[in-house]
């Protein structure tokens, strides 16, 4: 058997591979510096926070953490152009981007240009008729329209043709952006020529996986201090930064942009005041999804909140999720986001009918058994969903996966991937075969030709056989500690809160419980019986524990054996009483 038919066998006849981390043996010392508990001190450790003041600053998030904004690469030139605009009641148009990163980043320049008494108006592309990022057609025309001065968010870091349009014209362009920039053969970064480039990947800034719109904020913030003339902003507009960092949360979370170091303290305050936006938008957005009241965090950012914003670009145009955060009124801004649930469900159903249709094409061709990466392609998908497809299949074949929406022209991919394979530079490795490229490591897109895409499935293919261990293709489930349900009271589980925001880079504790019983055998719950609810014992400690979309595991935990589980503890909230909850991450018969 070789390597890769061993690791598909590995992963088809176990469950993931349970990595736990051992009981650390400094965690005694942390917890009592920082007056908690061994499982925050162990799950700190794991995160390579070793010492008491790393300790306070990641559990105490402060707006010092946030860097100054004149260290991003070219701010200081961008702000003070932009405050030349406004002061000069030039015509500012911000280009932005289709998903919710592009939406919040957009919003967030707008609302503090206009604050600032400047002339702003916002352009979107659509994400079917012209494609990510700046389009010299597009910039053409909002020129010919009186644009005087073009500011991209979220994109524009590869355009350099629609750059050169600018610049014929002698209107100043102004890039902010966070994706990779083009390099060339001897990987020298190459930038559009235009006024300035705002990026967090140049120069020597400190957080280089700012967002865009943590990119957006940040210059935001350098327009208001170039409008006083120092170092500090009006009191207005720095009530404006504060209501702000909600949105630039929900553009770094959604974007999957880790949760460590200035990204957590944006969040952590965005998050924070997500509850109590002023902002017409927000309040309306939080209210269709049945969220109003709750304390929010990322979890409700990503399954809830950024879903409904993406579903707009994706099934239709986004430029209305920038009117719901930007000029909306109360009622415009309930109609919109009724709109946005509307528009989500549907992208729901076309999205599960792709989903089957793509596993079905994974498993006929035993692509799994036989590469080291998957690229699947229909004639009649939609372009606006083949991401989150692509997503859900790296989730069931853990492989770099590429999902791509065939037609006539020009073929359109969207990819995500594995850790430990750079997407975007494999694409890169393909680009005399590609139409167009860009992205992240972990999430990227494509368009191809007809005709080059067997060649260029080879290719990939291949670099994903030269890249990839075998290893590498089972899919792993990384424990913080392991737990007896003693430890697990509820004041405990309530401190386990304070590692919140949690996401990329700093996810949720999960902890191994091992050698539970059930009380009673698994009760089936969903409308079509597709999770499991439980009745858990241990240590004389009974715990109920919810398994989503388990069904499968029913006969093992129906068996009466002993079983070990890997849990992320939560607190359930039922008629004002509060309790410990478990939610099961993965079974094993007990070891």
């Amino acid at each position: 058997m070789n390597q890769l038919a061993h690791a598909v066998h590995q992963r088809e006849s176990s469950a993931k591979q349970w990595i736990v981390a051992p009981a650390h043996p400094d965690a005694p010392r942390l917890a009592e510096q920082l007056k908690t508990s061994r499982l925050i001190a162990q799950i700190l450790l794991n995160r390579g926070i070793d010492t008491a003041d790393a300790g306070y600053e990641f559990l105490r998030p402060t707006p010092k953490q946030l860097h100054p904004p004149q260290t991003l690469h070219d701010l200081p030139r961008a702000a003070a152009r932009i405050a030349e605009a406004i002061a000069h009641k030039q015509k500012i148009v911000i280009y932005g981007d289709y998903d919710v990163d592009g939406i919040t980043a957009t919003s967030i320049l707008w609302r503090a240009i206009r604050l600032l008494g400047g002339a702003a108006e916002y352009y979107i592309p659509h994400r079917l008729e012209e494609g990510y990022g700046l389009n010299s057609a597009a910039i053409e025309q909002l020129i010919q329209h009186g644009a005087q001065l073009l500011i991209s968010v979220d994109c524009g870091i590869s355009a350099m043709e629609a750059a050169a349009v600018a610049e014929r014209a002698s209107v100043d362009l102004i890039i902010t952006d966070h994706h990779q920039p083009c390099r060339d053969a001897q990987g020298q970064v190459q930038l559009p020529k235009c006024h300035s480039v705002v990026h967090p990947q140049l120069g020597d800034y400190a957080n280089r996986h700012l967002c865009g719109a943590g990119v957006a904020y940040k210059l935001a913030w350098g327009i208001g201090q170039a409008c006083i003339g120092g170092a500090k902003v009006s009191d207005e507009f720095r009530q404006f930064l504060i209501d702000a960092a909600a949105l630039a949360a929900l553009g770094t979370v959604a974007d999957v942009m880790p949760l460590l170091g200035e990204n957590r303290a944006l969040v952590h305050f965005g998050l924070g005041g997500l509850k109590q936006s002023p902002l017409l938008g927000i309040k309306a957005l939080i209210a269709s999804a049945g969220l109003d009241g709750q304390k929010l965090d990322s979890v409700h950012v990503g399954f809830a909140l950024a879903p409904r914003l993406n579903a707009c670009g994706r099934m239709g145009h986004a430029a209305l999720a920038v009117k719901l955060f930007t000029e909306a009124n109360e009622q415009e801004a309930r109609q919109i986001a009724d709109y946005l649930q509307g528009q989500n469900q549907e992208r729901k159903k076309i999205e599960q009918a792709i989903f089957q249709q793509a596993a079905e094409q994974v498993e006929t061709k035993q692509m799994a058994a036989e590469q080291f990466a998957l690229v699947v392609s229909g004639e009649d998908w939609h372009p606006g969903v083949i991401g989150i497809v692509a997503s859900r299949l790296v989730e069931r074949f853990h492989r770099p996966t590429l999902v791509i929406c065939r037609n006539d022209s020009a073929c359109q991919g969207s990819g995500r991937s594995i850790e430990g394979f750079d997407l975007a530079d494999a694409l890169a490795g393909c680009h005399d075969l590609l139409l167009s490229h860009g992205g992240h490591a972990m999430a990227a897109g494509l368009k191809v030709h007809p005709d080059q895409l067997e060649a260029f499935t080879a290719r990939f293919f291949a670099c994903a056989r030269q890249s990839i261990e075998p290893e590498s293709l089972l899919p792993r489930l990384k424990l913080d500690a392991e737990a007896g349900f003693k430890e697990l009271t509820l004041a405990a589980v309530q401190e386990l809160s304070r590692l919140e925001p949690c996401g990329q880079g700093n996810p949720r504790p999960t902890l191994l419980c091992g050698n539970v019983t059930l009380v009673c055998p698994p009760r089936r719950v969903g409308a079509a019986g597709e999770h499991l609810q439980l009745q858990l014992m241990r240590d004389d400690v009974r715990i109920k524990a919810i398994a989503f979309r388990a069904a499968r595991w029913i006969d093992l935990l129906s068996a009466g054996r002993p079983v070990d589980l890997a849990v992320q503890p939560q607190i359930n909230v039922y008629n004002n009483h509060r309790s410990v909850e478990l939610l099961v991450r993965d079974v094993r018969p007990a070891q």
